[in-house]
C-alpha cells in the first residue's frame, strides 16, 4: 500500500493538533494525539512512557513551567517508512508574545497509523540547538554543514 496525499495531509494535522492543543493548554487533546505506549523525550533529557505520563506531565507544565505559552512548528520532512509509519523531522518552540523568528529546538516525531485508521505519535525527540557550537563547528570542519544547508 503507497503511501498518498491523503496519508501526508493525516500526518501533518496530527502536528497541527499538538500545536492546537498546545494553544488551548488541553492536556488532554495534546496526550490524545499519541499512542498508548507511546515515548516521550524533552530537550532537558526527561523520558517519558504512555500517553498518560505524557499528558499527565503535560497538564502539570501547562499550569506551572509552561503556562501561557504557545507553540511554534516548523515541519522539515515527512518520511514514510511504509504504509503505517512516518518520520517527521522539525523545528520548534514555545513561546510567550510573539512567534521567535528562528526555532531553538530540533524534533522528531514517529507517528504509527493505527488498526482503526487513526494516526498518532508513537515516540517523540524534542533537542535543544546549540547556535554557537554549531556555527563553531561548522567553521572549523565545513564538512559538518548539511547539504541542504551548502
Amino acid at each position: 500500500m503507497a503511501t498518498t496525499q491523503d496519508d501526508q495531509r493525516a500526518v501533518t494535522e496530527v502536528i497541527a493538533g499538538l500545536v492546537d492543543a498546545w494553544r488551548r493548554h488541553d492536556a488532554d487533546a495534546y496526550g490524545a494525539a499519541f499512542t498508548q505506549d507511546a515515548t516521550y523525550v524533552t530537550f532537558v533529557g526527561t523520558y517519558y512512557r504512555g500517553r498518560h505520563d505524557i499528558t499527565e506531565s503535560h497538564r502539570i507544565l501547562f499550569a506551572k513551567y509552561l503556562k501561557g505559552t504557545q507553540l511554534a512548528d516548523e515541519i522539515l520532512g515527512i518520511r514514510f517508512l511504509g504504509p503505517d509509519t512516518a518520520v517527521v523531522t522539525g523545528r520548534g518552540d514555545s513561546y510567550k508574545g510573539a512567534r521567535p523568528k528562528k526555532l531553538t529546538k530540533v524534533q522528531t516525531y514517529t507517528l504509527i497509523r493505527e488498526p482503526s485508521g487513526q494516526w498518532r505519535v508513537a515516540a517523540f525527540q524534542n533537542t535543544k540547538r546549540k547556535p554557537l557550537m554549531e556555527a563553531i563547528s561548522f567553521k572549523t570542519a565545513p564538512g559538518l554543514i548539511p547539504s541542504a544547508q551548502r
